[in-house]
């Protein structure tokens, strides 16, 4: 399960909180990959649309390479939209929709006052008392890509917090801690600007439907992943740049592939979700 928990941290950071105010109306497209021992396994492709208060953003993963022809089919596709105030980012809504092996699942989060949220599953959730998310845990808990975009958009504060990341079946508090600061060019990561930001993360099971055995997600819990957390463009949002986690067998690696942006046309601009 640690390449499985790799790839959802990293995934959880794509985005770009409270430092971002508006923005010129924009798009921004990112391509990740995750290597497991060297051989490719997932690819993460991110595209941002910012204009003015607001910003819409999906992402895509796939697996590729070897585990694409050896394991089961994985295919997901996140979204987040919201907007900016004096207070930082709010969210609006957050999606999720998975494909395993042919098998769908979708998730739509949407956020109200006091911090609570509105769900909609399909198909209908249904679990064990044992697996049940409580009120208390779901009360400010975000959808995985709204939690990135937390950690993201609060540029040089991205570290030393604490996410409540949420898929609709499992709570997971996301814990960063800043290890410190290096040069762009020591990092190997093409493209980044000034100094990277370096964080390790931690993941800790709260509630809901877990495969791994509680034994083993406490053992996970004492090997953090490490990331670095770069700038590519002229605003504070940093974006990861790439990524470490260590097994008993091999190293998982990601890497960003590419960073492209653009102006939005007219037509895409008022196409964002509000």
């Amino acid at each position: 399960m640690r390449f499985r928990r790799a790839f959802i941290v990293l995934a959880a950071c794509l985005a770009p909180t409270a430092v971002v105010s508006a923005q010129d109306a924009r798009q921004v497209d990112i391509a990740y990959e995750i290597t497991f021992a060297g051989i490719s396994g997932f690819r993460i492709d991110v595209t941002a649309r910012f204009n003015g208060s607001n910003y819409d953003v999906e992402t895509t993963t796939f697996k590729e390479g070897m585990l694409k022809a050896i394991t089961m089919n994985y295919v997901g596709r996140n979204r987040a939209w919201g907007g900016f105030t004096t207070r930082g980012a709010q969210p609006t809504a957050g999606s999720l929709s998975i494909s395993v092996d042919g098998k769908p699942r979708t998730w739509i989060a949407q956020y109200g006052n006091a911090g609570f949220l509105q769900e909609t599953h399909n198909p209908v959730w249904k679990p064990t008392p044992q697996q049940t998310i409580s009120d208390a845990d779901r009360k400010d808990s975000l959808d995985p890509l709204t939690a990135a975009l937390s950690v993201g958009f609060a540029g040089d504060a991205a570290c030393d917090k604490t996410v409540r990341s949420n898929d609709g079946k499992r709570r997971i508090d996301v814990l960063f801690r800043k290890i410190g600061m290096e040069p762009a060019a020591a990092t190997g990561i093409p493209g980044a600007q000034g100094d990277v930001l370096v964080c390790e993360i931690y993941t800790k099971r709260i509630a809901g439907e877990f495969d791994e055995a509680p034994k083993e997600a406490e053992t996970e819990r004492e090997r953090p992943i490490r990331i670095w957390l770069a700038r590519f463009d002229n605003t504070q949002i940093r974006y990861p740049g790439k990524m470490e986690a260590q097994t008993l067998f091999a190293t998982i690696r990601g890497r960003i592939l590419s960073f492209r942006e653009r102006p939005l046309t007219p037509e895409e601009a008022q196409s964002i979700r509000r």
